[in-house]
């Protein structure tokens, strides 16, 4: 059973900088990708970045360009640097693996989640 634990969030004024880091515990063979989801209070959950076992990434529009993820696999670690933040970045940020096949952007396709944490970024 893999555990996730996400931290590096806070509170950061627009055009910032942050970075965020998952740890994964347990087995974690079979987490080909591994993805950063985002949740604004009202919206549904989306998918940030994703980053294949093989290093391949992907990201969504709206931060392409601006956030860049990478992956440990000898440290099962998962990270998101966030740079030139900007207030529609704000929302609770989880990390995701266990991904059982489909899109990497879908979030039915990963069973496990952290409990996330908070990035608000202010104006």
């Amino acid at each position: 059973q893999v555990q996730l634990a996400e931290s590096g969030g806070g509170e950061v004024q627009a055009g910032g900088s942050l970075s965020l880091v998952c740890v994964a515990s347990g087995h974690t063979d079979s987490d080909y990708w591994m993805t950063w989801f985002r949740q604004a209070p009202g919206l549904e959950r989306e998918a940030v970045a994703g980053v294949f076992r093989d290093g391949m990434s992907a990201y969504a529009d709206s931060v392409k360009g601006r956030f860049s993820v990478s992956r440990d696999n000898a440290k099962n670690t998962l990270h998101l640097q966030m740079n030139n933040v900007k207030p529609e970045d704000t929302g609770m940020y989880y990390c995701a693996a266990d991904w059982v096949g489909g899109l990497w952007s879908g979030s039915k396709f990963y069973k496990t989640w952290g409990r996330g944490t908070q990035v608000t970024v202010s104006s």
